[in-house]
């Protein structure tokens, strides 16, 4: 067997440089961080052939003495930490102190620096981790460092490097994300030769953000802002940032940032609790267009996770969930988002464009349940979930929707036609009451306890062992809504104890519990938090209220009062509308009013 043995210097920088430099955005990133914790009011980025031929990032920042700049180049040498308890407040973007040497282990480096005090600026140069002695050289105060020929001496790792054009696309993005989080700071990106960035120093974090994602957004971008410490949320962050409209959601993530203390992140559990503040807004498929920026006390949070500093783990990671949640939905909450519905275009296959007065919406197939309903029955609704969410009105009230429901037409046993102040709004009875309702448990959830109901004989759901592994992996949730279910044969359940809300609304514990478990049949893959709400969606989707059901005057009016009440009331928790709008413009126009 081999002895063990010492790695020679240049084979540790070259496995660091594994981990730090995957390709020419990574040098950027670790760069242009070094440049912001040097104070530097503008940073300049030049590359060729895609970042292989050449990296050139240049600053104003304090720059580095002739005496440290060999220092700069050795691994685990940094001015940003000293000792062991350094790595609990971290305050730097960089503090590890492996970005150069990996660098220059792998390419033709070469840095160029002054201070403000140095009559003159110092170079060192270092070829595949050789350095040379540190020589006097021209140069204003600030630092310049040029990457050359990057991966010259591990060709498999050049190999794997994509086009050009791809590249340049990488450095491009990460360029942008860390400008977009320091806007005091001027960037300019130059790619073979071409200018294709350049953003000047803002005091004004919101211009920064419509500078990036571009101006067009500019009027679906909602500001949110938010201290928790002020708020009596000790331990908590400061949340700053710009939530986009549900139009401008997209397929994916790309358009959704992060950053906490100035540092891009990414973390599944903000990203869950961003989702979920925008669920019944979008469909679940899609995913919302943001920038929030989160200042939180170093003490709060490990950065020393991963060498590209991009994943965290926060001390209290529930607390940032419950925040993050909470704020963008409060925000989003207070912007009128009910679907436009212009007449003169299909509505099928179409998304609303909410908030700027046009666009189309997309038709959802509806329940058509005809079967007789228990009705509304709010009496019991206020006592489970409580009469501030279900109390009665008197039609004399001041609340508009319900001065209004003597006026308030059903047609079909589906929808409601109501008046509104700016035209007509049609109401699908069904997807409003969900909604509602959704919006109601999850608050009785989050604070209280359920009322439940012990069955005096268990009802009996068959399953098989898929379902008994599923079960296990959804009891937590299971015993936060008093739904207690176990095996009582070799592939037979027994439902216990079942909510006295989904009882009331004739909501059979049997079958509930079958359905549950088959919609999870696939595997949950998900946190507490997003498992809860979807159980909570099933239970809202078949306690409310069905197409088909005939209500009363009575009936309308409380339902409508509870539109008015309860927020994101404008879309169900599945994201389809719970109401459209049809403008009085557009109703003139149809009828040739001029």
């Amino acid at each position: 067997m081999p002895r063990i043995q010492r790695l020679p210097q240049l084979l540790v920088d070259q496995i660091a440089a594994g981990e730090v430099i995957e390709r020419p955005a990574n040098i950027i990133k670790e760069l242009v961080e070094n440049s912001i914790d040097a104070g530097s009011s503008r940073i300049r980025i030049e590359t060729s052939g895609g970042g292989r031929d050449l990296v050139h990032v240049v600053d104003d920042g304090c720059g580095i003495s002739a005496d440290d700049l060999p220092l700069a180049i050795e691994s685990h040498a940094t001015s940003k930490i000293i000792q062991v308890e350094d790595l609990d407040s971290i305050g730097t973007m960089g503090f590890r102190g492996e970005a150069l040497a990996s660098i220059g282990a792998v390419s033709h480096l070469s840095v160029r620096s002054r201070t403000a005090e140095d009559d003159a600026a110092s170079l060192l140069r270092v070829v595949g981790g050789d350095a040379n002695p540190v020589e006097p050289a021209a140069g204003a105060p600030g630092t310049s460092v040029s990457v050359e020929h990057l991966f010259f001496n591990t060709p498999g790792r050049r190999k794997f490097l994509k086009t050009d054009r791809a590249e340049n696309g990488r450095i491009a993005e990460t360029v942008r994300s860390i400008a977009m989080a320091h806007p005091s700071i001027g960037f300019t990106l130059v790619t073979d030769g071409r200018t294709v960035l350049e953003l000047s120093p803002t005091s004004q974090p919101s211009r920064r953000v419509i500078d990036i994602l571009g101006k067009e957004f500019q009027e679906q971008l909602i500001e949110v802002s938010f201290d928790a410490p002020s708020e009596g949320i000790p331990g908590g962050p400061s949340v700053w940032g710009l939530l986009g409209t549900p139009a401008i959601a997209r397929g994916n993530w790309r358009n959704t940032r992060f950053y906490l203390n100035g540092r891009l992140i990414q973390d599944a559990s903000l990203q869950h609790a961003l989702k979920e503040s925008y669920r019944g807004l979008v469909e679940p498929g899609r995913c919302p267009t943001a920038a929030l920026f989160l200042e939180l006390d170093p003490r709060q949070v490990d950065v020393n996770v991963h060498p590209t500093k991009i994943q965290v783990r926060f001390r209290d990671p529930q607390l940032m969930h419950r925040v993050v949640r909470r704020v963008a939905a409060k925000a989003l909450d207070q912007r009128d988002l009910v679907a436009p519905m212009p007449l003169n275009q299909p509505s099928y296959g179409h998304r609303p464009d909410y908030g700027s007065g046009s666009g189309t919406t997309r038709s959802i197939p509806t329940p058509t349940s005809t079967t007789a309903s228990p009705g509304i029955e709010y009496a019991t609704l206020a006592e489970q979930v409580g009469p501030a969410v279900v109390a009665p009105i008197d039609p004399e009230q001041s609340i508009p929707m319900a001065r209004k429901a003597s006026r308030v037409l059903q047609v079909h046993r589906k929808y409601l036609v109501v008046e509104d102040e700016q035209g007509m709004l049609l109401i699908d009875q069904h997807a409003l009451h969900e909604r509602i309702l959704f919006e109601k448990l999850k608050q009785r959830v989050e604070e209280s306890d359920m009322d439940i109901q012990r069955m005096l004989v268990p009802a009996a759901v068959q399953t098989d062992q898929a379902g008994l592994e599923v079960l296990d992996q959804l009891q937590p949730v299971l015993q936060r809504l008093g739904i207690e279910v176990s095996p009582i044969g070799p592939d037979t359940l027994g439902v216990h104890c079942f909510p006295v809300l989904l009882l009331e609304r004739k909501v059979e514990p049997g079958p509930f519990v079958e359905s549950m478990l088959q919609s999870f049949a696939s595997g949950i893959g998900l946190g507490e938090e997003a498992v809860l709400s979807e159980v909570l969606d099933m239970m809202a989707c078949k306690a409310a209220i069905k197409a088909g059901d005939s209500l009363t005057d009575r009936e309308i009016a409380e339902l409508l009062q509870q539109r008015e009440l309860v927020e994101r009331s404008s879309r169900c928790p599945h994201g389809r509308p719970t109401t459209l709008r049809i403008g009085i413009d557009e109703l003139d126009k149809r009828f040739e009013r001029r």
